[in-house]
C-alpha cells in the first residue's frame, strides 16, 4: 500500500466513523465461514455495517479526529479487528448477544464500543451495553410519562361530562 493509498483509507475511515453515532471494534477472528455469512447477513438486515479493518488505520482515523478523546481505545487496537457501525446505540451489543446464544459460540468478542462519548471496554461490558435504550425507547418512555397526566384528567373530565349529561337527561324526563 502506498502512502496516498494510505491517507486516502484513513480519509475514508474518518468519514465513516464519523456519520455515525458509535461504533463497536470486536474481534470476529476464528468464525468459520458459516457463521461469518450468518453475522453479515444479520448485520445487513438489522442496519449495522460490519467491516474489517487493519488497527493501524482505525488508530490513524481516530487520531485524525479527535486524539485525546479516543486515546483509551488505542490499546485494544491489537489482533484481528472488525468494526461494527450503528446509529443505534445497542443494537450490536443485542447482536452479539444472540449469536452467542447459539451453543459454542464465544465469537464475536467485544474488544471496545464508543457511544456518545462514552467508551465502553471489554468483552464483560456487553450486558450494559445491549440493556441501553435506544434514543427511540427513550423518547417513547418521555412520550408515556407525560401522556399519563393528561390521560387522567381526560379521563376525569369525560366522565364529569357524562355524569352531569346524565343528570340533566333525568331532571329532563321528571
Amino acid at each position: 500500500m502506498t502512502r496516498e493509498e494510505k491517507n486516502q483509507a484513513i480519509d475514508s475511515m474518518v468519514e465513516t466513523l464519523s456519520s455515525y453515532n458509535g461504533f463497536y471494534i470486536t474481534d470476529i477472528s476464528g468464525l468459520d465461514s458459516k457463521k461469518t455469512t450468518k453475522l453479515r447477513k444479520m448485520c445487513h438486515e438489522r442496519g449495522v455495517k460490519l467491516s474489517v479493518a487493519k488497527n493501524t488505520i482505525i488508530r490513524k482515523a481516530l487520531e485524525k479526529m479527535n486524539a485525546a478523546e479516543y486515546e483509551p481505545i488505542f490499546d485494544v487496537l491489537k489482533g484481528s479487528s472488525a468494526l461494527m457501525l450503528c446509529e443505534t446505540a445497542n443494537l450490536p451489543a443485542k447482536m452479539i448477544k444472540e449469536i452467542r446464544s447459539v451453543k459454542d459460540n464465544t465469537k464475536p468478542i467485544l474488544k471496545c464500543a464508543y457511544i456518545e462519548y462514552s467508551i465502553f471496554k471489554g468483552d464483560d461490558q456487553i450486558a450494559v451495553l445491549a440493556s441501553l435504550k435506544s434514543k427511540n425507547e427513550l423518547i417513547a418512555d418521555l412520550v408515556s410519562i407525560l401522556q399519563s397526566p393528561m390521560r387522567n384528567v381526560l379521563g376525569a373530565l369525560q366522565s364529569g361530562g357524562n355524569t352531569i349529561s346524565g343528570i340533566i337527561k333525568t331532571l329532563e324526563s321528571r
